[in-house]
């Protein structure tokens, strides 16, 4: 589904989610297999398994499965349960923005006026736009 409207914050484009069985079900697997981790990786650091350079790397690798667990588990919520939505945005021009005259490229001398104010164009080129 998609709009004609092209001004800005107009939704350009909406997709509506799948929202999928399969992938409802894979979270609550991933979830609940995180949850195992979690649990493991707790007793292993109140046990004291970090103590030792065998039990630290166990440790280690447990922490890994959990976050890349639980970054599978937001990869199928994004994916299956969110909606695909594009809004159109206003676009940023390059060089307009930057400076006000085409001669002001390269900046402004301090000579010309008080010092301070020579330091503020310098350094703040939309000073008085």
């Amino acid at each position: 589904m998609s709009s004609e409207g092209s001004s800005y914050g107009d939704i350009h484009r909406y997709e509506p989610p799948r929202e999928s069985t399969a992938a409802a079900l894979a979270i609550v697997l991933l979830t609940v297999v995180e949850i195992i981790f979690v649990g493991l990786f707790t007793y292993g650091l109140i046990g004291g398994w970090g103590l030792s350079e065998v039990g630290n790397m166990f440790l280690g690798g447990i922490l890994a499965v959990i976050f890349i667990d639980l970054a599978f588990i937001l990869l199928l919520y994004r994916k299956e349960f969110l909606p695909d939505v594009m809004i159109v945005k206003k676009r940023r021009r390059k060089w307009e923005d930057l400076y006000i005259r085409e001669d002001q490229v390269d900046g402004e001398s301090f000579t010309d006026e008080s010092p301070w104010e020579g330091v503020k164009r310098a350094l703040y080129p939309y000073y008085k736009r």
